[in-house]
């Protein structure tokens, strides 16, 4: 459930950044680009947002499961913490990036060169949104990514012979 939820957020993340804007780019028409891009964006958003919750349920699980070993395992809890403030990072950029997303769709009638490049007749206010929607498009897919490969480590971290390796070595540095 966990991974799923990651993967959906991760994936949906990417595939609006090159697809839906990409696609949303070509419109013939400037005053079309933003309008497709905030359409398909704002049909997203409840899909993106129940990844974002089916990923904090499962990791709320993962660590009540995990809690005996995350007590024992400075390697494990450093793993978790460090993932806890990278998923707050990603959730905080996911709700930029819709909220910017809401104001460029707002602001769609004024048109633009592209989904994140303002246009010449575009408002300072569009501007600004599409200025910090090109690097929001890519931070979020980023720092899931970054999760991804932190899940795989402590993944690994839990294996049975890593696990038996270290529990022998520190009791043997115990005696």
């Amino acid at each position: 459930m966990h991974d799923l939820g990651l993967a959906a957020w991760f994936g949906g993340s990417l595939m609006g950044t090159v697809g839906l804007n990409g696609g949303a780019a070509t419109a013939k028409s400037p005053d079309e680009r933003l309008a497709i891009s905030a359409s398909g964006w704002a049909k997203w958003a409840p899909v993106q947002l129940a990844a974002i919750a089916v990923h904090g349920i499962g990791g709320l699980g993962l660590i009540a499961g995990n809690k005996t070993r995350l007590v024992g395992q400075q390697e494990a809890r450093t793993n978790t913490v460090i993932k806890i403030v990278i998923t707050g990072l990603a959730g905080a950029s996911t709700l930029a990036s819709g909220l910017v997303g809401k104001k460029m769709g707002d602001h769609a009638a004024e048109g633009a060169q592209g989904v994140t490049e303002p246009g010449a007749g575009s408002s300072p206010e569009l501007s600004s949104a599409q200025r910090a929607q090109k690097v929001l498009q890519w931070t979020t897919p980023l720092l899931t990514a970054v999760l991804i490969v932190l899940a795989a480590q402590q993944g690994e971290q839990q294996r049975p012979i890593k696990g038996l390796w270290e529990t022998t070595l520190k009791n043997l540095r115990r005696k």
